[in-house]
């Protein structure tokens, strides 16, 4: 099936009903890949277990990590679900309309905890948001029946697609022959990017983490490809060496992002 290669991901669940269940409906589903971040409650347990029911071998066979970065390892696409109002740059889509993308590479979907769900920091690690829609009397859905929702929208359009032998979705249909980026090789190049721009005095410590939630969001929309990386990572050695090479004087960004026509030339613009 299209969906073997999709790793449902919670992260710090708190209760262990709620993994069991979440485990069920993985198996009823036909999703075998969980993957547990940070767990605060006992997973293997007899709670746990009760309402597994025949799925224990699912939570026996879960992958345990210390955090999001590690469960994402091997993925080149990921969706993370929301159900608040923050406001964040990514959009937040339909369920229906964005889980087929997951369809078409190894991916995850990402679910947070029970009582606050994902951090801002969390999401940014995702390339599309979800929001499951529900009724304004009480917007706030159960994790297991969330993940359930998904797992069934996932389960639906691959047995479509296995039916049509074709897929269904055009949201980037064709690109999956030119290999994407994995989360790691991503997470290299921001690591690398950061630190770069600290180095030019494009970021500062105090404004980093805003400003490269920016960048995030921007690749994050492209999608590159494993050479596009590799090509990114280029132009950072090049200018890693061009600032060994050259004293070139660190900007300002008070510019709000503006580089000089020069790169030695640092002036304020006259009022």
């Amino acid at each position: 099936m299209p969906h073997a290669n999709i790793r449902i991901v919670l992260v710090e669940p708190a209760g262990p009903l709620n993994v069991g269940s979440v485990a069920r409906v993985m198996k009823n589903m036909g999703l075998h890949q969980l993957v547990l971040v940070n767990p605060q409650c006992d997973y293997l347990g007899e709670e746990a277990r009760l309402m597994a029911v025949r799925a224990a071998d699912i939570l026996e066979n879960a992958r345990v990590v210390e955090s999001l970065p590690e469960a994402l390892v091997g993925c080149t696409r990921a969706i993370a679900t929301t159900g608040d109002d923050r406001p964040i740059a990514t959009k937040r889509e339909n369920p229906a309309d964005a889980l087929p993308w997951l369809l078409e590479a190894p991916s995850a979907l990402i679910f947070g905890r029970e009582d606050c769900g994902l951090t801002n920091a969390e999401l940014n690690y995702a390339q599309r948001l979800i929001r499951i829609p529900s009724s304004d009397a009480y917007t706030s859905l159960n994790l297991a029946q969330a993940v359930a929702i998904c797992c069934y929208e996932l389960y639906r359009e691959a047995g479509i697609r296995k039916k049509a032998l074709r897929p269904r979705s055009g949201y980037e249909e064709g690109t999956e022959l030119i290999a994407s980026a994995t989360f790691e090789n991503l997470e290299g190049y921001y690591q690398k990017l950061e630190t770069v721009l600290l180095k030019i005095g494009y970021l500062h410590p105090h404004t980093a983490d805003s400003r490269m939630a920016k960048f995030r969001h921007l690749y994050n929309r492209a999608y590159p490809t494993v050479d596009e990386v590799a090509m990114l990572r280029g132009t950072l050695r090049q200018i890693e060496w061009a600032l060994k090479s050259c004293a070139i004087a660190p900007i300002s960004d008070i510019l709000d992002g503006a580089l000089p026509d020069c790169p030695g030339d640092t002036q304020q613009p006259k009022k």
